[in-house]
C-alpha cells in the first residue's frame, strides 16, 4: 500500500469516525447492507487511499500548472496525469458503490461512500468530474424512465461517459426563474421517443464543470430550460422550468452513438483555483451541428413538464452536503501539510523565567504556543467539518434504510442542517487553509508547496452550489420556520442528549455551555422573526447562520468527546483536545452573530448604495 503524509492522517480519523462514533457496525445489520462486513468497508477506504496516493496526489500540482485548453479542433484538453486518475477511479468503481448492483455498484452504505471522497477529496478534488458525474447519474436513476436509467445512468456509473448540471446563465444567475432556455416540442412524433418526449433546446449556460474535455467521448448534460406555451408565453416563475437530459453525442435506444448534437462550447472560464476540471459557457441549439437534419439541441424531457427545479434540486442538495465535505477534505490536507511541517521546522527557543537559552538547540515550530493555536483550530475546524458531513451521510442512510421513525426523523434533520453542511465547511475550512499558510511562514506562501493551492482550491466552496448568502437565507428564511419550528425541535432533542451524556462523561461545564448556546440560537430565531416582516429578519442572516453553524459545531464536538471519553482508540486525546479548543476559542463567538440578528440590526439594509 503506497503511503504519505495526508493519506496516514486521513484514514485514522476516518476510521474513529465511522467505527467509534457513527457505529457504523450497527448500521451495517441492516439488511440493505447485509452483504458488507466492516473489513469489507475497511478494504475498500484502504484502496481508496491507495488510488488517492498513486494518482491523485502527484497530479494534483500538475493538474494546477497545465490548465484545461483549447485545442484546434475545439476539444479541451486534460493533461496525462488526469487521464490517469479518472482511469484508476472509473476502473475501480468508485462512481457505482453506493447503488444498485443492477447498475455495477456495490450498494455501499453512504457514510462509507462519502467518507473516500475525504480521501479523493483532500488528494485532488480537482481533478475529475466524479462529484457531478455521479450526482447526475442519481437524479435519472431517481426520476427518469428506466430506457433512460439504462443509457444514460449506468454509462455515467460506468464512467464511460460523465455528466454535468446546466443550470446557470450569464444574466440570470441564482434567479432561476429568470432563465431565458427554451424547450420546444421536436415534430409530430416527439412523444414517441425511447429515450423520453424530444424536444429542442436554445440557449446559452455558464458556469459549467466538467462541461467539454477529453476524458469520455460523451457528456451528459442536465439542463434547466421553459416550455412555451401555445401563445410563445412562458410562466415567469421557477413553476415554468423543466428538465431535460441533452448528451453531447446523440445515442440510439442502445446507447450506441449516433451523432454529434448542436452542443457547442463558448469558453473556457479561467479560474483562480480548481484548475483541473474546466469550467465552461456552453451554447445550446446555436447551429455548430444539425442533428437529425436541422439545428437546435435535442433534449429529452425528465419526469413530467414544469417539474424540474425540484428534480434538480434532488441532486443540488446531495452536492451541498458533498461541497461541505469537499470544503472539510481540502482544509484536512492543509491541515496534515502544515503539521508535518511543523513538526520537523526547527526554529526559535522556549522563552523561561530567565530568558532563552541560546545555547540550546532549536525547537520545532510545533513546540511554540501559538503555532499550536493554530494548529488547534484547524483541526477543530478541519475534521470537525469532516464529522459535520459524514454526520449527514449517516442519516442519509438512517432516511433510506431505517424504520419508519428513523427516517422521518433523519429526513427532518437533513433539511434543517444542509445549508450548515455546505456553509460552515466552506467558510472555516478556508480559514484552515489560510492558518495552515500562516504556520509555514514564507514557505506556506510559494509554489513549492500546496499550501496556497489549498487557499485558492478551497476559495470556490462559499460560492458554489449556492451562495453564502443563499444558504443563510434558506436556513433563517425558511428551515427554521418549516412547520412551526418542528425542524429546530428535532435538532434539539439530538443537542440535549447530546449535553446529558456529556455530564455523564466528566463534562458538565461543556454541556451547560452548549445548552446555553442553543438557548440563545432558539431566542435569537423568535427576535428575528418578531416583526414577521422578511426583510428585518432577514437583512441578518448570515450572522445567524454563522452563529447557528458554531453552535451546531459545538455540538459536534461534544458528542466526538462524549465518545472518545471512553474510547481507547489513538484519536480520542486529539478529539478532546479539538473540543476543549472549540469551547474555549470559538463558542464564545457565537453571541455577536445572534445579537445582531436578534435586534434585527438595520445598518446594512438602510445603508444608501452612493455612501458604499
Amino acid at each position: 500500500m503506497t503511503t504519505t503524509v495526508l493519506q496516514k492522517h486521513a484514514l485514522p480519523v476516518l476510521d474513529f469516525l465511522l467505527g467509534e462514533w457513527l457505529e457504523l457496525d450497527q448500521l451495517l445489520t441492516r439488511n440493505a447492507f447485509e452483504e458488507h462486513s466492516l473489513d469489507s468497508c475497511q478494504d475498500y477506504l484502504a484502496a481508496a487511499s491507495d488510488i488517492a496516493a498513486k494518482f491523485f496526489e502527484p497530479a494534483q500540482r500538475i493538474s494546477d500548472l497545465q490548465e484545461p485548453r483549447v485545442a484546434a479542433d475545439g476539444s479541451v484538453v486534460l493533461p496525462p496525469e488526469s487521464h490517469a486518475a479518472w482511469e484508476a477511479y472509473r476502473s475501480f468503481g468508485f462512481l457505482s458503490a453506493r447503488h444498485a448492483q443492477a447498475f455495477g455498484g456495490l450498494e455501499l452504505p453512504r457514510v462509507v461512500d462519502l467518507a473516500s471522497h475525504v480521501i479523493f477529496g483532500s488528494s485532488g478534488a480537482n481533478l475529475v468530474p466524479s462529484m457531478l458525474t455521479e450526482a447526475n447519474a442519481a437524479l435519472i436513476l431517481a426520476h427518469g424512465t428506466e430506457r433512460q436509467k439504462r443509457v444514460f445512468a449506468h454509462a455515467e456509473l460506468e464512467g464511460r461517459w460523465t455528466g454535468t448540471m446546466a443550470m446557470s446563465e450569464s444574466e440570470a444567475g441564482s434567479s432561476l426563474s429568470d432563465i431565458t432556455t427554451r424547450a420546444s416540442v421536436d415534430g409530430s412524433d416527439h412523444d414517441e421517443d425511447p429515450l423520453g418526449p424530444r424536444y429542442r433546446i436554445r440557449g446559452t449556460k455558464m458556469w459549467i464543470s466538467g462541461a467539454e474535455h477529453d476524458l469520455t467521448d460523451n457528456i451528459v448534460h442536465l439542463v434547466l430550460a421553459k416550455i412555451p406555451r401555445p401563445d410563445g408565453t412562458v410562466d415567469p416563475s421557477t413553476r415554468g422550468i423543466s428538465l431535460f437530459i441533452v448528451p453531447k453525442l446523440l445515442v440510439d435506444p442502445d446507447g450506441n452513438v449516433l451523432e454529434r448534437n448542436d452542443v457547442s462550447l463558448i469558453g473556457l472560464n479561467h479560474k483562480l483555483g480548481n484548475r483541473g476540471i474546466p469550467n465552461t459557457s456552453l451554447a445550446f441549439g446555436a447551429g455548430a451541428w444539425h442533428p437529425r437534419g436541422r439545428e437546435g439541441a435535442i433534449g429529452y424531457l425528465v419526469g413530467a413538464p414544469g417539474d424540474g427545479l425540484r428534480q434538480m434540486f434532488h441532486m443540488m442538495n446531495a452536492a451541498r452536503t458533498e461541497i461541505g465535505l469537499a470544503a472539510a477534505s481540502v482544509g484536512l490536507a492543509g491541515y496534515a501539510l502544515s503539521l508535518d511541517y511543523a513538526k520537523q521546522r526547527r526554529q526559535g527557543r522556549p522563552t523561561t523565567t530567565s530568558g532563552k537559552d541560546t545555547s540550546a538547540s532549536q525547537v520545532p515550530i510545533v513546540e511554540h504556543a501559538d503555532v499550536r493555536r493554530m494548529l488547534l483550530a484547524q483541526k477543530a475546524y478541519t475534521e470537525g467539518a469532516v464529522a459535520l458531513a459524514l454526520y449527514a451521510a449517516r442519516l442519509m442512510d438512517d432516511e433510506t434504510t431505517g424504520s419508519v421513525a428513523q427516517a422521518e426523523e433523519a429526513s427532518e434533520l437533513l433539511d434543517l442542517l444542509t445549508p450548515v453542511v455546505k456553509s460552515w465547511p466552506s467558510e472555516w475550512c478556508l480559514e484552515a487553509n489560510s492558518l495552515a499558510i500562516q504556520v509555514m511562514g514564507g514557505a506556506g506562501y510559494t509554489r513549492d508547496y500546496l499550501a496556497e493551492q489549498y487557499w485558492r482550491d478551497q476559495r470556490l466552496n462559499m460560492i458554489h452550489e449556492g451562495t453564502h448568502g443563499i444558504q443563510a437565507l434558506d436556513l433563517l428564511g425558511r428551515k427554521v420556520r418549516i412547520r412551526d419550528g418542528a425542524l429546530l425541535r428535532a435538532l434539539e432533542r439530538r443537542v440535549l442528549h447530546t449535553c446529558e451524556r456529556a455530564v455523564e462523561s466528566g463534562l458538565a461545564e461543556e454541556s451547560r455551555s452548549l445548552a446555553q448556546a442553543w438557548a440563545a440560537v432558539l431566542a435569537a430565531t423568535d427576535a428575528a422573526w418578531a416583526t414577521n416582516d422578511p426583510q428585518d429578519a432577514l437583512a441578518n442572516a448570515t450572522p445567524y447562520m454563522q452563529g447557528f453553524g458554531h453552535v451546531v459545531m459545538a455540538w459536534i464536538h461534544l458528542d466526538l468527546a462524549v465518545t472518545a471519553s471512553s474510547s481507547s482508540h489513538a484519536q480520542a486525546g486529539g478529539r478532546l483536545a479539538a473540543m476543549r479548543y472549540f469551547f474555549a476559542y470559538e463558542l464564545p463567538k457565537v453571541g455577536a452573530w445572534l445579537e445582531v440578528a436578534s435586534r434585527r440590526e438595520s445598518v446594512c439594509r438602510d445603508v444608501a448604495a452612493d455612501d458604499l
